[in-house]
């Protein structure tokens, strides 16, 4: 085991797991466990945690792009994934995003009414995937500072709504894409056989393919596309490895037990043995350090409940 090797379990928010019961083995061990200082929230704070990109930045549609098609270099891209908003009487809603279940066919009857908008804007928009949809920037357009959908999802949309200058010109190309989207005949045959509509589009990641990516991780297990692709250019391994640390994508799992008993436990008992250590990492910025030493804290209380 190398003395600096480490396990490292990305997990969402803690208030995904409200109300879940944590098991005696587990509330103990955290209980006797080092709270790590609070850090930034979100998701793409999370990320930078682990991996150092230069220039500083968050390009996740250049990144992605890469990752899917190998064409991102040199020019600038941003996501316009198809998206589901709940209408309310105070506002609306994120409900679905990457998860709507789209074919490649709905994709491309979605996307046919969109290329003229955002063509004639200067913004060409393409697929990779059902799901991933990408528009290529002109060089040095401004753009405002879009969240990444997965913080927003189940918020309310006027949190997440960009504001300044540049914001303006693409809440007008958002409006176009709503109508359009809202009155596609697809939508009534989705609605229909219970599955989420597609009725806009959540622009986010914007930038350009940056110089480099580093992380500290032999290999990453579980990512999700964003992830991957990140992995793919710092070089790190997407098998699990005998040496060095470990970075396993847990930020989707909603059902703490599952965590507990396929990732907490298994890594609990690698410690000494494969690991020297094994952190928490909430994507609200609290986490936690686990190491084998730990268990002479016997005097410590257990941890009643994960949600602050």
């Amino acid at each position: 085991m190398n003395s600096s090797s480490r396990l490292v379990l990305l997990l969402p928010e803690r208030r995904r797991f409200a109300g879940q019961a944590i098991s005696k083995d587990v509330a103990r061990l955290l209980g006797r466990a080092d709270a790590l200082p609070l850090q930034s929230p979100g998701e793409r704070a999370q990320l930078l945690r682990h991996f150092d990109l230069l220039p500083r930045g968050w390009p996740m549609a250049a990144i992605t792009r890469q990752g899917d098609k190998g064409d991102a270099a040199g020019r600038g891209w941003l996501r316009a994934d198809p998206v589901f908003i709940r209408p309310e009487m105070m506002g609306a809603r994120l409900m679905a995003w990457g998860n709507l279940g789209l074919s490649a066919d709905e994709a491309e009857a979605f996307l046919q009414p969109l290329r003229p908008i955002f063509g004639d804007a200067g913004f060409p928009i393409s697929a990779t995937g059902p799901e991933r949809w990408y528009l290529m920037l002109p060089p040095d357009t401004k753009l405002p500072d879009f969240p990444l959908p997965i913080d927003a999802l189940g918020g309310d949309m006027l949190a997440y709504l960009p504001e300044g200058n540049e914001a303006r010109r693409w809440r007008s190309l958002a409006n176009e894409a709503q109508v359009i989207l809202h009155n596609h005949p697809r939508n009534q045959g989705r609605i229909a056989a219970g599955l989420p509509p597609v009725n806009s589009l959540w622009f986010w990641g914007g930038g350009r393919l940056p110089d480099s990516v580093r992380c500290d991780y032999t290999s990453v297990q579980g990512a999700d596309e964003e992830l991957l692709a990140l992995a793919g250019l710092a070089g790190t391994r997407l098998q699990p490895s005998e040496t060095g640390s470990t970075l396993a994508d847990l930020r989707r799992h909603r059902d703490w037990s599952e965590v507990e008993l396929a990732h907490l436990l298994p890594g609990i008992a690698s410690l000494k043995r494969r690991y020297a250590s094994m952190l928490l990492d909430f994507a609200d910025g609290s986490g936690f350090r686990l190491e084998a030493s730990q268990h002479w804290r016997w005097f410590r209380r257990p941890v009643a409940q994960l949600d602050p």
